[in-house]
């Protein structure tokens, strides 16, 4: 006996229990509703679409085949009213047709629907599947989280003799990885290949990156590694997901390993892989060895692009660099690296925190004339940095100029604003402002009311701060590190009326 034919019986035995599953459990569902298989009152251009081509069934079909393949149906309707014209056809159209329209209605995300219409073709039109409708099933199957379904139609293939392509196994693996079940997917692939059957980058691929996304690195590490041992060759993209994974772990060291690990396979790194790395450098604060492999990146016939520009620019502004910020910006411009809407929302931040204010005002002016989409993120950010420096004038202006731009401020705008206020001493101001808040629809949350109470205290408006207390009580919020440390030292320091002291019991 082959290799195939031992393979094929030896997985068909392992999957024997999930087959007996498989078609109690689907095939013989119970029919859906008749408001679902009414296909001919779904839509009224699906019908007229099925008579403009009742004197020419080959156009029609011509019609079918084409609205598939361009993903222009609108509705589920438009495509069941398809399906239900191509049933009363006579002759019927081949499965190839039929797999092309069960494609179209799994990518509009209607995978119940798939696995009942396979149902119907085969017990009512007497269509029997192919090997793509039962590729297209254990695809419906695993975005249903029912991968032991998958399993079942695998053995199916099994059964009939088909010979399943690699998309299958892929297909089976994808659907493991997305609910966690590495191990079994890692299981599934050592079992087909132990069995003759090859599995491809794509398979791997998605292992390693199932992996990575868990934060099990070292098992990718290792994982690649026997693959070498054993002579496959990875794509650049398995490798990158590592070296990514590596790097936002600030695990440097392995990710350089990685990286070496690839040349001497002879895998040219591409931009990803130098991104990923000098991003990894930059988040744990190894500058210079970001700059030593973005100087090192003309050498090897690699051009930074403005992910590269963005992330050294953010780094240098992250460790209170700004200067080394600007002239790396002004040789990307140089180099005719045009800066997008992140670069310039990186300058703003990174001026911004730099105590850099004037400049961030010219930026942000330069940014509003070239009708650049800003949002209330960069305008919150300015703000914050005018209130932190005493500015709170030109915090104002930038805060009540909002709503000429189009724009409303967020729970974090008006906090930072109230915030500021209470630090100037413009109690009632800040007051005005949260009550303003609260009317229009932008509810104060616990960070909101601790501010204003902190800024009460601070004020010795204590029976204001009362009044703030019950309501962030009464909301279910409750009192922050500093607040709390705030009441303490004002009872201690009987500071405080006796008649009120209950309030901040109930807030302790």
């Amino acid at each position: 006996m082959g290799t195939a034919s031992k393979s094929r019986h030896t997985l068909l035995f392992f999957f024997s229990n999930q087959l007996i599953m498989y078609y109690r459990r689907v095939w013989h569902l119970p029919p859906l509703s008749p408001n679902t298989y009414c296909f001919r009152s779904l839509t009224t251009n699906s019908t007229t679409s099925a008579r403009n081509y009742e004197e020419s069934p080959k156009q029609f079909l011509k019609y079918v085949i084409y609205q598939c393949k361009t993903g222009s149906f609108r509705n589920l309707g438009e495509a069941m009213g398809l399906f239900d014209r191509m049933a009363h056809m006579h002759p019927l159209p081949s499965i190839v047709v039929f797999n092309q329209l069960l494609t179209a209605i799994a990518r509009m995300k209607h995978h119940s629907t798939v696995i009942s219409l396979v149902k119907q073709m085969e017990s009512s039109l007497g269509i029997a599947a192919d090997n793509y409708t039962l590729s297209i099933l254990i695809n419906c199957f695993c975005h249903l989280n029912r991968e032991d379904m998958g399993f079942s139609v695998l053995a199916r293939i099994l059964k009939l003799g088909f010979q399943h392509e690699s998309t299958v196994l892929n297909t089976l693996v994808k659907g493991l990885c997305l609910r966690g079940k590495i191990a079994e997917a890692v299981n599934l692939v050592d079992e087909m290949r132990e069995e003759g059957y090859k599995p491809n980058q794509i398979t791997y691929g998605t292992i390693i990156n199932a992996m990575c996304k868990v934060g099990e690195t070292g098992l990718a590490i290792d994982s690649v590694k026997k693959m070498e041992d054993a002579n496959f060759v990875l794509g650049i993209s398995s490798y990158n997901t590592i070296i990514d994974s590596l790097g936002k772990q600030g695990k440097m060291a392995e990710a350089r390993e990685v990286f070496d690990m690839m040349i001497e396979k002879g895998i040219e790194p591409d931009i990803f892989t130098h991104n990923s790395l000098i991003d990894g450098y930059c988040r744990s604060k190894r500058i210079d060895g970001a700059m030593n492999l973005f100087l090192e990146m003309p050498s090897k016939r690699m051009i930074p692009d403005v992910v590269t520009y963005n992330t050294l620019i953010d780094a240098f502004f992250r460790v209170g660099r700004p200067q080394a910020a600007l002239e790396l910006l002004h040789k990307m411009q140089a180099c005719g690296e045009h800066p997008n809407l992140h670069t310039y929302a990186i300058l703003l931040s990174g001026l911004s925190r730099n105590k850099q204010l004037a400049e961030a005002m010219t930026l942000l002016q330069e940014m509003e004339d070239t009708k650049l989409d800003l949002d209330i993120v960069n305008y919150t950010v300015l703000i914050d940095a005018m209130c932190d420096a005493g500015k709170l004038q030109t915090a104002k202006e930038l805060f009540y100029s909002l709503s000429t731009k189009g724009l409303q401020p967020n729970i974090y705008t008006y906090t930072i604003m109230i915030k500021g206020l209470c630090k100037e001493g413009l109690i009632n101001e800040a007051c005005e402002l949260l009550e303003k808040m609260d009317g229009s629809g932008c509810s104060p949350n616990s960070i909101t009311y601790n501010t204003i109470i902190q800024g009460l205290l601070q004020h010795d408006e204590t029976s204001r701060a009362v009044e703030y207390i019950e309501i962030m009580v009464d909301k279910g919020f409750s009192a922050d590190e500093t607040t709390a440390t705030m009441v303490v030292y004002l009872l201690s320091a009987n500071k405080v009326d006796k008649s009120i002291q209950e309030w901040f019991q109930k807030l302790l």
